[in-house]
């Protein structure tokens, strides 16, 4: 990695193929509207590389002093294990969950956030009406148990505990099992308080009849990254959604087959289908907060705003 020292306030994106997010367009006019000098720049990865790159990315942004931090997509749990001992501080989720999906600074000091289940919890109810999952009676089927479906747990963990309304039962499904014991094992640590079954599909035809199992008006969502970051689905074209399910792909660019399939399905089913969008925006402004140390409301007139100039951006 070629890391040339920032001659401007700059925050970072750690991903994959950042260039072709449309945060990149949406960033500097986000920046405008609330008053940043700064810009964004993107730093790839591939999946799973040397610890070592990780490692020098962090050590790079911890030292240079127009670098003020940046936002992870991909690499949540291996930037973490490669880098932990340089962050002074890392808050109570990003030791729960093992990764982190914010880096900032406050003055000499490196912080690490997981803002994923805050970021995810808040997409989730901007999806679901008050009283969903009581008056339904559905399942939250999660596909995949990697760090986002970790979070959504997590965050839905938290909100029975305040006496809140969440699904009665979870389904998480995963093709390893070694990906399903990560889950279990943070579960266990936690004294995970909502019925779960941890269910693994070595192929999709398995999480077919995962889905196709569920009663009407549960909740199928796609967390496993397929469509975004590798081509896919962790669905065949065959699956039969239950009645009156929602279906929420995390992703909101990419091949996005499995948005496709829940759209093929939309009127037979009645299905309700939700792309990533909302996700993407709460993700990002959740640690945008954090990095410039400002206030950005997670809902009401000016997220309403911040929403339509990110959709003014891309159009």
């Amino acid at each position: 990695m070629d890391l040339q020292p920032a001659t401007q306030p700059t925050m970072y994106f750690f991903g994959v193929t950042t260039t072709k997010s449309s945060i990149m367009k949406v960033f500097p006019a986000w920046a405008e509207h609330l008053g940043l000098d700064a810009v964004l720049q993107g730093i790839d990865f591939p999946l799973n590389d040397a610890h070592a790159n990780y490692r020098a990315a962090v050590e790079f942004v911890k030292s240079d002093p127009h670098s003020l931090g940046g936002l992870v997509t991909s690499h949540k749990v291996n930037l973490l294990k490669a880098s932990k001992t340089l962050f002074d501080e890392l808050d109570p989720y990003a030791k729960t969950l093992h990764e982190i999906s914010s880096i900032s600074k406050r003055g000499s000091r490196l912080v690490g956030h997981a803002k994923d289940p805050i970021s995810v919890g808040v997409a989730l109810e901007a999806i679901v009406a008050d009283g969903y999952w009581t008056e339904s009676g559905g399942t939250l089927c999660i596909l995949g148990s990697g760090g986002s479906s970790l979070a959504l747990t997590l965050y839905l963990h938290n909100k029975k505990a305040a006496g809140d309304d969440v699904p009665s039962r979870i389904v998480v499904t995963a093709r390893r099992d070694s990906s399903l014991e990560e889950m279990r094992n943070v579960h266990a640590q936690i004294g995970f308080s909502i019925p779960i079954d941890y269910v693994l599909t070595a192929t999709p035809e398995r999480a077919d009849a995962v889905v196709a199992a569920l009663p009407p008006k549960s909740m199928v969502a796609n967390a496993t990254g397929l469509g975004k970051d590798r081509p896919g689905s962790p669905l065949t074209n065959s699956v039969v959604y239950p009645e009156g399910a929602i279906v929420w792909e995390f992703n909101y660019r990419g091949d996005l087959i499995f948005l496709d399939q829940a759209n093929a399905q939309k009127e037979a089913r009645g299905l309700t289908v939700q792309d990533g969008w909302v996700y993407f925006i709460h993700g990002w402004t959740r640690v945008i907060a954090e990095v410039f140390d400002i206030d950005i409301p997670m809902s009401g007139p000016e997220f309403d705003k911040l929403s339509r100039i990110a959709k003014n951006a891309t159009s």
